[in-house]
């Protein structure tokens, strides 16, 4: 019997492998869940790298956000050993000049003070209103306060430098999954089906009362989502 595929989790920004917790465990009869740590390097193609140094000769791509950058450069640099991608809540599109300026300024404060964290006031950017007071706002939060500033100064750098990934977008033959969070405002539903629409054969879901973090946020429905899509479009040819 043939061994299972490797599914490369890539976690997003102040992300650990928290964020994908019930994919992980939910997921396993299917693959053999990794979770890439993204806090080590300053820049997306480094990430990518050490992403890729340890999976083996050919895995699928689970990414959120910052991880979908990492993805497409994965898609960029060994197209060939991956199986198919999954992108959650994530964008091809750079940054706005107003958001890089916004990610800046992100940098320059922790320099004036200890880092925070996801604050009360950012947390409603990152999960739907329902979700801001209770057990997913207090996962989010100490899941960010353990990644810590140091990495998120790294992290921040390497989205900045990241490249359009658009032009890519045509080019990508995989099985493709886009999901997005209905509420998203960081990485918005206009952003999932720009992608949708220019990799071919992709499959995109919405998902209701969700914002970017539909891993946590709603766990069953993502991990239902990939279930679906990897037993019919990704494990017959992997």
């Amino acid at each position: 019997m043939p061994s299972r595929p490797t599914a490369l989790f890539l976690p997003g920004l102040l992300c650990d492998a928290a964020l994908w917790a019930h994919q992980v465990e939910h997921l396993a009869d299917l693959v053999d869940p990794v979770v890439a740590d993204m806090t080590r390097d300053d820049s997306i193609a480094a990430m990518a790298r050490r992403a890729a140094d340890g999976a083996p000769e050919r895995f699928v791509v689970v990414a959120l956000s910052m991880g979908g950058y990492v993805a497409f450069e994965l898609l960029r640099t060994v197209a060939d050993r991956i199986a198919g991608v999954a992108l959650v809540d994530t964008m091809a599109s750079p940054d706005t000049p107003e958001k890089a300026a916004e990610r800046r300024a992100g940098i320059a404060s922790l320099a004036a003070g200890r880092f925070a964290g996801v604050t009360a006031r950012l947390l409603p950017q990152l999960v739907h209103p329902d979700h801001v007071d209770g057990p997913v706002g207090m996962q989010v939060r100490s899941m960010t306060e353990r990644v810590g500033g140091d990495a998120y100064i790294r992290q921040q750098n390497a989205i900045l430098g990241r490249p359009d990934s658009r032009p890519l977008l045509p080019h990508i033959r995989v099985p493709t999954l886009v999901v997005v969070g209905e509420q998203d405002v960081l990485t918005p539903p206009a952003e999932a089906r720009l992608m949708h629409e220019n990799i071919a054969n992709s499959t995109l879901h919405v998902i209701p009362d969700c914002g970017h973090l539909p891993p946590m946020e709603k766990p069953d429905t993502t991990t239902g989502l990939l279930h679906d899509w990897l037993k019919r479009d990704v494990l017959p040819a992997a």
